[in-house]
């Protein structure tokens, strides 16, 4: 085939079964998309896609087309790949996404690093705390915490993350210290976007409802707020483990404190890692890792 004009629109359209998100995966308007997908179906004098006002779906034609187009997209891909890794350079564009406060603190300034090193690279940061979908988006990288929900990604652990239940020594000397996780329900505890606190007691997983005066989305207010003595707050080391290292806030109830969590790098299943992408990956590991360590 000679003419390859509108097919990395149609493969767009059918895997994402929308010509807007196809649209937005290419950096296009959907108008194009919409014009090169139909000057292939002239093309090819096939109805590739069944269009209706809420879905796009493929045709049983356009069903046998994606399959052989995607092969042959993706050994193109191989091809590119195969002239990336003889180069030893990171280069291009990069485009990650990581939660906003952990992406601040710890992501960026190791991906800041990274820059410095290889200025041929064009990186894309987007902190957010939604579940971005990396293909519809076109993301090369996301940075999860906690737990995997999506098993369409395929993730490598880059590091581990506390939970600390912690709060500043003029708060303990006025209202005292829980050593039990009943002894809850008497203190002020400052709550975030969830009313329940994560624990572990005796092997088994618990959550515990907690009610206080003052709650925030933002884990930074919280930490204000426990270090002038409003509370005892539950947050993740990034936020609290200098304070605790230098008195300012005294860890609560260590005996209870849950298994630490991951930290990862997510990626789709269906690309393979190209050469600065895996680079960077392991960059991170490294470095996270070593900031994770006691």
């Amino acid at each position: 085939m000679s003419d390859w004009s509108g097919v990395s629109e149609f493969v767009a359209v059918a895997e994402t079964e929308s010509f807007t998100a196809a649209a937005k995966r290419l950096g296009i308007s959907t108008a194009q998309v919409s014009r090169q997908v139909s000057a292939l179906e002239e093309r090819l004098s096939a109805k590739l896609f069944y269009r209706t006002t809420r879905k796009v779906s493929v045709t049983e034609v356009g069903g046998i087309y994606y399959q052989h187009c995607r092969q042959v997209m993706d050994g193109l891909a191989d091809a590119e790949r195969a002239i990336s890794n003889l180069q030893s350079t990171p280069k291009g564009k990069l485009k990650i996404t990581a939660p906003i406060t952990y992406g601040e603190r710890s992501v960026a300034p190791l991906v800041n690093d990274f820059v410095m090193e290889y200025p041929e690279l064009e990186v894309q940061l987007v902190l957010s705390n939604q579940q971005i979908d990396l293909i519809d988006e076109g993301f090369d990288l996301a940075i999860r915490l906690g737990q995997l929900g999506d098993s369409s990604m395929i993730g490598k652990r880059l590091a581990t993350r506390k939970q600390y239940v912690c709060a500043a020594p003029e708060y303990l000397s006025a209202f005292g210290a829980p050593h039990t996780l009943s002894e809850l329900d008497r203190h002020n505890c400052l709550s975030g976007t969830l009313d329940y606190w994560r624990f572990q007691e005796k092997g088994k997983a618990r959550n515990i409802r907690v009610k206080g005066n003052f709650s925030c989305n933002s884990g930074p207010v919280l930490v204000d707020a426990a270090l002038k003595g409003v509370g005892i707050v539950q947050l993740p080391d990034y936020y609290v483990q200098e304070y605790i290292n230098q008195g300012q806030l005294i860890e609560l109830l260590p005996n209870y404190r849950e298994p630490d969590d991951a930290v990862w790098a997510l990626y789709p299943q269906n690309r393979h890692l190209s050469p600065k992408v895996r680079m960077l990956v392991d960059y991170l590991a490294k470095e996270l890792a070593l900031k994770s360590t006691p």
